[in-house]
Parts: C-alpha cells; sequence; structure tokens
C-alpha cells in the first residue's frame, strides 16, 4: 500500500485532502476535535520531511455557495494548535488568492484552503474543478476516509492529475483499509458481526456481504422488530419497517441456507412512551402488548449476546443494541461494549464503526481497549458491502 512512509516530502508541496468535517456550537467554536486529531500524525510526517501542505476539506451541506456557518475559518486555531505550527487560510479553493498562497508556502508553513463544497463541481466529481485543485500540490494525499465512499472530485477525480508516484494514503485511510481488510479478508474465527440501528433498509447490504464472511450476527436496535414481525410475532408499536417484511424473512432463509448463526434478541425492555420517564417492564420480544413499544434488549439476550462476543476471536460493532442516549434503555449497548472489551483483551480483534457504535464506545470511555475505531461510518459500510471505494480506487490501482 503506498502511504506517505513511502515518500520523502523534503522540498515537496503534499496537497492534503483530510475530513475536517467537525462539529461546531452556535458561536462557530468546534466541539470534537477527534477528527482533526486523527490527520495530525499524516501532516506531521509531511512537515518533518521538510515539505509544505496545503489543506483541504468539505464542512457540512452548503446549498448555496459560501455561507459563514461552512466556512472552514471557523478551525484554523484549533488546527493550529494541534499540529503546533499557524496555519495560513485562503478565503476561496481555486481562486487567485488561493493559487498565490500555495506556491509561495516554504518547508514547514501549511495552507488550509476554504470549503470545497463551496463549488457544486466538488460534489458533481467535475473534471475541470478537480484539474484546478490538484494545482495545489506536487504530492497528492488522501487522508479522508469519511468521504472515501463519494465519488467527488477532491476524493476520487484528482488522483488521475498525479503520477503514480506522487500520490499516496495517509495514516487514517491506511489504517482504515488494513483495519477493514483485516476484518473482511485475514478473519480469524469465530467472526462476530453485531448490526444495530433502526432500520433494516440501511443494513441489508452489509448483512448479505457478511453472511459469507461471519458465524454469528447479532441483530440489535429497531430493526430487530421488523425481523420479529416477519417472523409472525406482535410487536406493539414498536418500530417496523413494514415494506421490508419480505427481505427480512429472506435474510433469516439466507442465513440458515449459509450456516450463519443470525441471532435476533428473545426478550425487550418495553415502554408505553418514547421518553425515558415512561412505565417500562420486559417481556419476550414476540409478545410485545398492543400500545407499547421496545427500547432495549432485556436481560437474557444480554446475557446471550455477551457469551457470543466474549467467544468470538473478530468482532465487527455497527449500530447500537436500543435507544443508549436514555439511561434507562442504555444497557444492552454498554454490556456489547464491554463484553467486546472483554474479547479483545483476550486477544480478539474488534473493529467498530458507524456513528452511533462510535458515540457508545466514547460515552463509555472504551475507545482505547478495543482494535480499532473507524472514523468513517458511511464509508465503512460501503466498503464492506462493495469491497472498494472510490476514493480508495483512485490510489489503490496504483499501489498494490
Amino acid at each position: 500500500m503506498r502511504t506517505v512512509d513511502t515518500i520523502n516530502f523534503s522540498s515537496k508541496r503534499a496537497l492534503v485532502r483530510v475530513d475536517f468535517n467537525v462539529p461546531l456550537n452556535e458561536t462557530f467554536e468546534v466541539t470534537d476535535e477527534t477528527r482533526i486529531k486523527a490527520a495530525i500524525p499524516t501532516l506531521k510526517k509531511i512537515l518533518n520531511d521538510g515539505g509544505s501542505i496545503v489543506l483541504m476539506s468539505h464542512l457540512g451541506r452548503p446549498k448555496e455557495g459560501p455561507t459563514n456557518k461552512f466556512s472552514l475559518k471557523h478551525i484554523v486555531k484549533n488546527v493550529s494548535k494541534l499540529l503546533g505550527t499557524e496555519v495560513q487560510f485562503a478565503e476561496d479553493c481555486i481562486g487567485e488568492e488561493a493559487f498565490k498562497k500555495s506556491s509561495s508556502l516554504k518547508a514547514g508553513e501549511v495552507l488550509l484552503l476554504e470549503n470545497l463544497r463551496f463549488y457544486k463541481e466538488e460534489e458533481k466529481g467535475d473534471e475541470a474543478f478537480a484539474e484546478k485543485l490538484s494545482k495545489h500540490g506536487s504530492v497528492y494525499v488522501n487522508d479522508a476516509f469519511g468521504t472515501a465512499h463519494r465519488a467527488h472530485a477532491s476524493t476520487a477525480v484528482i488522483a488521475k492529475y498525479f503520477i503514480a508516484d506522487a500520490k499516496c494514503f495517509g495514516y487514517v485511510m491506511a489504517n482504515e483499509i488494513e483495519s477493514i481488510n483485516k476484518v473482511l479478508h485475514n478473519t480469524q474465527k469465530p467472526f462476530t458481526a453485531i448490526i444495530g440501528g433502526a432500520k433494516v433498509s440501511d443494513k441489508i447490504l452489509i448483512i448479505e456481504q457478511l453472511m459469507n464472511k461471519a458465524n454469528t450476527i447479532i441483530i440489535g436496535g429497531g430493526m430487530a422488530f421488523t425481523f420479529v414481525k416477519a417472523m409472525g410475532g406482535s410487536i406493539g408499536k414498536s418500530l417496523c419497517e413494514d415494506d421490508r417484511l419480505e427481505i427480512a424473512k429472506n435474510l433469516i432463509q439466507k442465513a440458515k441456507q449459509k450456516n450463519v448463526h443470525l441471532y435476533i434478541p428473545t426478550d425487550v425492555i418495553i415502554a408505553d412512551n418514547f421518553s425515558n420517564g415512561a412505565n417500562i417492564k420486559t417481556c419476550d420480544i414476540t409478545k410485545i402488548p398492543d400500545g407499547w413499544m421496545g427500547l432495549d434488549v432485556g436481560e437474557n439476550t444480554i446475557k446471550a449476546n455477551s457469551e457470543i462476543i466474549k467467544n468470538s476471536k473478530t468482532i465487527l460493532w455497527n449500530g447500537p443494541m436500543g435507544v443508549f442516549e436514555m439511561s434507562n434503555f442504555e444497557n444492552g449497548t454498554k454490556q456489547a461494549a464491554f463484553a467486546i472489551v472483554e474479547a479483545t483483551k483476550n486477544g480478539a480483534y474488534s473493529l467498530i464503526g458507524g456513528g452511533d457504535s462510535v458515540a457508545a464506545i466514547n460515552k463509555y470511555n472504551l475507545a482505547d481497549k478495543v482494535s480499532y475505531v473507524s472514523t468513517g461510518g458511511g464509508a465503512l459500510l460501503e466498503y464492506i458491502e462493495q469491497g472498494t471505494l472510490p476514493g480508495v480506487n483512485a490510489i489503490a490501482s496504483f499501489s498494490f
């Protein structure tokens, strides 16, 4: 794999696609620096070699061109602080001022370009726009795994304007690819995939793909009720995709054919309202009374899930077991997280991906106790579903 370690950046200007799509509060202060911190090792490697850096990223989803709320100028001080050097800012990404600043960078200097998505051409994958961006650097580094599933100008198209030896992955991209490949292609058995979240429709492809790899697939979250109803159970007013019942039946059948244990919860914590203060009780997941809804898995399911997880050698976790944001419905998710940590301590490889799973791992301060926490939810899912990504292909075709 061609990474920044394969290039000496001395006297080179690196154009680095980062994922600085970070949350801002109402006064435009960064509330979570995780994505910026993730890119720092890549950037320091380039600077330590004696290179200069032009950073490019998107922020949010601006609809009509430049908007103050989505300006990357708000994050300059955060990047400067974390990188330990003053970062310059260009108020456009392809304007005259931007090119003047990038072309005059000296070794050790860093420039951040304005939000790429202020131009519609970015998301359209416009070639002319990509070519203009490419003029900012002599080497292209893609370190934005979170956007690697988009065939955008700065992630997939731009690479064609650099020769094979002048493009590579940053450490974030390289680590993501390596961790996913470890789960998908160098899997130690038993392999358990834990798939939660609200909707079956969001996870159909990933469940189908994982049936070719996993020994057990644990189903959790709101999507479990679509499976339960498909099997003839009563789910009260629990979340359910009635238009996906046939698909759920097919997935159950496919699991049987492939000898994959598709584990659906057996008991559930139910509430008479979607509220942490609602009345709650536990019941069989197939016998939820009318007017009640399932919001977390029950104790029997937690024990079964934990047992499966602790006996696994490879674990992929995407999606919570219940409404873990509410304290009365967090135990299923919390205990799954602790079981993953225990399995990891005993030698299992654990990959955590997807916004809610990552949020849960962080909520319980367990990020350093699992093998790898992915920075890209949608990108991770698509990589598993498709086997590759546009942003990976753009460089990987020259690097393996």
